[in-house]
């Protein structure tokens, strides 16, 4: 398995162990665009492998901060009470670079900035650069995409 997620199309595809496309889902990456470097709050390019899963058997819309269930479900009326946060919800798939000096190690690396495939709330739109790094999917979709990769799943971004 492997998954290639382009920023262009905002899409990423999920494809099998013999290259066939097995699933393709909308996305959304970051406003900022394209870039590797800390507090750029862009999306990397290049090679990645998810390095961490978080959140198997999490309720859809669960809150996650700092990778911690806190307790909360996402509601339009949390949503109201902090319109700043930067909700990651129901699973986490925790990226890290390969390339050196490109998405790891130094002011570049992947891991060191947090960078996730994970939830965000239905309400926001898919298929628009929009996140603050990260690549943001539908709860369902992330649910379904959780379940079948495993740790170690190369992605690559471009």
């Amino acid at each position: 398995m492997r998954i290639e997620i382009s920023i262009h199309n905002q899409m990423l595809t999920l494809f099998d162990s013999f290259g066939g496309v097995q699933e393709k889902y909308r996305i959304s990456t970051a406003a900022n665009g394209v870039g590797c470097e800390k507090s750029s709050g862009c999306t990397p390019s290049g090679e990645h492998v998810i390095r961490a899963k978080i959140g198997g058997g999490a309720a859809l819309n669960t809150v996650f901060v700092g990778r911690r269930p806190t307790g909360e479900i996402c509601t339009p009326e949390l949503m109201a009470e902090f319109p700043d946060r930067d909700w990651i919800l129901t699973r986490i798939l925790w990226l890290s670079g390969k390339d050196v000096g490109k998405n790891r190690l130094g002011n570049v690396d992947t891991m060191q900035r947090y960078i996730y495939i994970h939830g965000t709330p239905d309400n926001l739109e898919m298929g628009q650069a929009a996140s603050h790094g990260c690549v943001r999917m539908r709860n369902v979709d992330v649910v379904e995409l959780f379940d079948v990769v495993p740790v170690g799943t190369p992605v690559v971004i471009d």
